[in-house]
């Protein structure tokens, strides 16, 4: 008998739950019938409020890395009030601003000559007078202490299979690239090392059969820059945004510029697929490599720089920063260690991609000159490999200018592996087209309205 009314107490349960479902799904019924939700605005990633107060922005900038962020901050120095968002796609910036040797440069005697062959003299002169002015921005900005900025001299090793491995030929080159860069320097750029001050060094023969001394270069701690970069933007009230790739931009021309950017949530919540959408008045492009995925048929090609540091080196006595082979080789010592890069003229192919991956041949390479030629008959361990992604063209200009039939958008990309160097100035330049909305503005002629104001 119990069980018998167990059995209709779970009969009437059953059809209570039953008569509950079927109110649950006439009620839904009737709200779908009430609200389509499939043709009203129902972005998860965005409520009302992110929309109205969190999402628009007089300047977005895209890519936080040392034109992006100088860029910003020129922004706030020219407008206070504005309001400044940069997005970035990953943790850090992801390209090679955060990813280089820390080496000041201006250009050494080999790239110089190597882009007189491809360039006017102008043109070489005004690239090179952005660099070393780009630096020198940089410094005041940040400070000398502040980014680990030391000289303790900068060096080429011309080897001896080089054409200028002839003295005659090497002093006659060297007077006719001062001569022309007198016009930016107050005194000659390079200088000839005797040949004791060249043996001192103990590189192997083969590496140095000369050695030039570049007089206006120098070296920073890539990390401690960038960190303060960073502290200063968010002192100038400057939104950061990091894991915020952009997908796409839409220039509304009047309306200013929608920006999309993924959800990084999204691969494992499909309900969030739909991209966040920023707006803004104006828009900075600060992406260098990889600016191609935002821009078609632009002229970039991505170099990736293989990188590695050793192990603390015991009695290393090397000091400075060094060069050989056009450039293409960079070295200098950093906390007792050697940091050793390049070697992309090995594989050109192979690295001209924007996809972060190690070379065994190029780290291999890298691992035997260090071995035979740098520091022979010195042992040493490495400690860390890496890979930064640079931006490259026709030729070593950066591209500078507002985006094909817009008055919205801005582009600085392109750095020519030169990033430290020019981006500083790169990024005053951009604020002054944006914020003056000034589109008839050219490198040349508006670096030398910005140098008279540094």
């Amino acid at each position: 008998m119990d069980n018998n009314t167990n059995n209709n107490n779970n009969n009437n349960n059953n059809n209570n739950n039953n008569n509950n479902n079927n109110n649950n799904n006439n009620n839904n019924n009737n709200i779908k019938n009430l609200i389509d939700i499939n043709n009203i605005n129902n972005n998860l990633n965005q409520s009302y409020w992110e929309k109205k107060s969190l999402s628009k922005y007089d300047y977005i900038v895209i890519g936080s890395g040392i034109v992006g962020l100088s860029t910003a901050i020129s922004i706030k120095e020219l407008s206070p009030q504005s309001s400044v968002l940069v997005l970035e796609r990953d943790t850090h910036p992801n390209g090679a601003s955060t990813k280089n040797a820390g080496f000041a440069c201006v250009g050494s005697l080999t790239e110089i000559l190597d882009d007189l062959k491809a360039m006017s003299e102008q043109e070489v002169l005004d690239l090179v007078n952005a660099r070393y002015r780009g630096l020198e921005l940089l410094r005041k900005r940040l400070g000398d202490d502040n980014i680990g900025y030391k000289n303790n001299g900068s060096f080429e090793l011309i080897d001896s299979t080089s054409s200028l491995s002839s003295e005659s030929i090497l002093r006659e080159n060297i007077e006719r690239v001062n001569k022309l860069l007198r016009r930016v320097f107050p005194s000659d750029a390079f200088t000839l090392c005797s040949n004791q001050e060249m043996k001192s060094f103990g590189f192997s023969d083969k590496i140095c059969s000369f050695l030039i001394k570049n007089n206006f270069e120098g070296e920073i701690d890539t990390g401690k820059m960038m960190f303060q970069y960073t502290e200063l933007a968010l002192s100038w009230n400057i939104h950061i945004k990091n894991g915020s790739r952009v997908l796409k931009f839409i220039d509304k021309h009047e309306d200013g510029v929608d920006v999309f950017v993924e959800n990084p949530f999204a691969l494992s919540n499909l309900t969030l697929a739909k991209p966040m959408v920023f707006h803004c008045n104006k828009l900075a492009i600060c992406t260098n490599a990889f600016t191609g995925d935002l821009i078609e048929g632009i002229d970039i090609t991505p170099g990736r720089g293989q990188v590695l540091i050793t192990d603390p080196i015991p009695g290393l006595q090397l000091k400075g920063i060094y060069h050989f082979d056009e450039g293409y080789y960079y070295f200098r010592e950093k906390d007792g260690c050697i940091l050793f890069g390049g070697g992309r003229n090995l594989d050109f192919k192979a690295e001209a991609t924007t996809e972060f991956k190690l070379n065994p041949m190029i780290l291999n390479k890298l691992y035997q000159l260090l071995q035979d030629h740098i520091i022979p008959n010195t042992k040493f361990t490495v400690n860390t490999v890496w890979c930064g992604i640079m931006a490259f063209g026709k030729d070593k200009k950066p591209i500078i200018q507002f985006k094909d039939g817009s008055k919205n958008v801005v582009l600085g990309v392109r750095m020519g592996g030169m990033g430290v160097a020019i981006g500083s100035l790169v990024g005053k330049l951009l604020s002054n087209m944006l914020v003056n909305s000034n589109s008839n503005l050219n490198l040349n002629n508006t670096i030398n309205n910005l140098i008279s104001k540094l």
